[in-house]
């Protein structure tokens, strides 16, 4: 389905920020680990276990389906991690533990480009080339001052591309297979809107301002602004199937890492050497968003917390989660706060959990249908645009009806009815997709347009004003929903992909051997 309130919400939009998470090759070089580091090599096995050494005789750290991921990637990467903890004054776990930790992330990393490859989605340089003029544009500067601001920082500029190159992509893909999975039922946005109403002092906290609109003056501080929050975490990472024993000792580590935290222990430390979590090496950190654009279960958990306290222990379906509030702004503290809505004309009001109406919102919608043709294995970006070309010159010519051709090749759910979208509001569609649509005149067919989703050919049928005051209050109620769900529904996405891939971790296997050789 092309309908999105996220679209690439995900895609850095600091170049500075991008530009940390890409090291200098020189850094990298002066940070890998002398091949002594190995666990073999540094404390001598005993005869009757020689199968450490063995183990990396091929320089294999492990090996993900029918992927290989060497040694030489894990000290590359480690040597990055190190370069990037200590400029965030992180301290630097053991070697032994930062390599786990590295590869772990190279495992997860490895197993989504092979989903990526499996589903065909590639990310070519005219794509790369509008990502960054679009990531100069929202930091104000030329594109040519955004490249000797990256250079100047030590990262080559075309090791930057490629790192963007592989953000886009891991952003499609997850579009591709999880974001569009998220349904929100007209039900529950039913229930949501009648929670509000029931609730409205809570409700009036957990509303964030539009993008560049300021909330409503309050008469008090129990009244003021919305919620935003950073959070960091540490996750102790529960496998699916651990006997109850094995979830118990799990418990038994969380607990301990909580009591060492509470003793005053570092925070970013502890989540660097001990978390499972992806971002361990970045201390834990998740990054800001409103409060309610968080997990339910981290809401509860945080909703009552200061900036710089930490929660109790949180069980999930993943496991144990300790989290610590890192930043709190705008707004009474501990209060709930909701992401703001992508389109907002109405200020939010104190008082009421969405935006008040202040009379009729007119917006011009477009009634329109798209063929989408999804790229794959089988089917490239290639193959599928000229597909859409060909259907498209049928079209024209007159040979056959778009909602013809959209029942026989769109590979959407919509195909049914003949690609039929109904009416849009702006906001609705991804960008690619809602700039195509709105370049057309009525009764336009467009050349072949690549989102996300893959690869669309649209049609508008008309247009007209209409007052979505009510749509809005409801896009708005939508897009809360989708936020609670979208990060967990990722997190499970990617333990179902570990569980059912072939992984052979070498490193934890020496590790293992390592301790029982004491």
């Amino acid at each position: 389905m092309m309908r999105s309130l996220h679209t690439l919400r995900r895609l850095p939009g600091n170049l500075l920020v991008l530009a940390a998470c890409t090291a200098a090759p020189a850094v990298l070089a002066a940070q890998q680990p002398a091949p002594a580091r190995s666990g073999a090599a540094a404390t001598p096995a005993p005869a009757a276990a020689p199968a450490p050494r063995e183990q990396f005789v091929d320089g294999i750290a492990a090996v993900v389906n029918k992927d290989v991921i060497t040694l030489r990637e894990v000290d590359v990467a480690a040597g990055r991690a190190t370069a990037e903890l200590k400029q965030r004054g992180i301290q630097v776990p053991p070697q032994d533990i930062l390599r786990r930790q590295v590869l772990q992330n190279l495992i997860m990393d490895r197993l989504q480009r092979q989903e990526a490859d499996r589903l065909g989605i590639r990310v070519n340089d005219q794509q790369v080339d509008r990502a960054i003029e679009s990531i100069a544009a929202r930091n104000n500067i030329p594109v040519a001052q955004m490249r000797a601001e990256i250079e100047k920082s030590g990262v080559p500029w075309d090791q930057y591309r490629q790192s963007l190159s592989n953000e886009i992509r891991m952003n499609r893909l997850r579009q591709r297979t999880v974001d569009s999975t998220i349904v929100i039922t007209d039900a529950e946005v039913d229930a949501f809107l009648k929670d509000q109403e029931r609730n409205p002092a809570a409700a009036a906290a957990a509303r964030a301002p539009a993008p560049g609109q300021a909330a409503q003056p309050a008469p008090a501080p129990a009244q003021s602004g919305p919620v935003q929050i950073a959070l960091a975490q540490i996750l102790v990472r529960v496998p699916e199937g651990s006997t109850p024993d094995q979830v118990a000792a799990l418990r038994k580590k969380a607990e301990d890492l909580l009591a060492r935290i509470k003793q005053g222990g570092d925070f970013a430390s502890l989540a660097a050497a001990e978390s499972d979590g992806p971002e361990a090496l970045q201390g834990g950190v998740m990054g800001a968003r409103p409060l309610e654009g968080w997990p339910d279960l981290f809401i509860k958990a945080v909703g009552s917390l200061q900036q710089g306290q930490v929660s109790g222990l949180v069980q999930s379906g993943n496991g144990f989660h300790i989290l610590k509030v890192l930043d709190r702004s705008g707004g009474a503290p501990a209060r709930p706060a909701a992401p703001p809505q992508q389109q907002a004309p109405v200020a939010p009001q104190p008082g009421a959990g969405m935006p008040a109406r202040q009379g009729p919102v007119q917006v011009t919608q477009t009634h329109a249908r798209h063929i989408l043709i999804k790229t794959s294995t089988v089917m490239s970006d290639d193959q599928a645009r000229q597909r859409l070309e060909q259907i498209r010159q049928r079209i024209v010519n007159g040979g056959a009806s778009f909602a013809d051709m959209a029942r026989q090749y769109s590979q959407d759910a919509n195909a049914p009815q003949g690609g039929d979208l109904g009416w849009v509001n702006p906001g609705e569609m991804v960008p690619p997709f809602e700039q195509a649509m709105n370049a057309l005149p009525v009764g336009g067919i467009s050349q072949p347009v690549m989102s996300p989703f893959g690869w669309h050919l649209i049609q508008v049928e008309e247009r007209r004003e209409h007052d979505v005051s009510d749509e809005l209050q409801r896009m708005q109620a939508r897009q809360i929903l989708f936020e609670r769900r979208a990060e967990p529904a990722f997190e499970d996405w990617l333990a179902q992909l570990r569980n059912e891939a072939y992984i052979d971790n070498r490193l934890e296997k020496q590790s293992r051997m390592e301790e029982n050789a004491r």
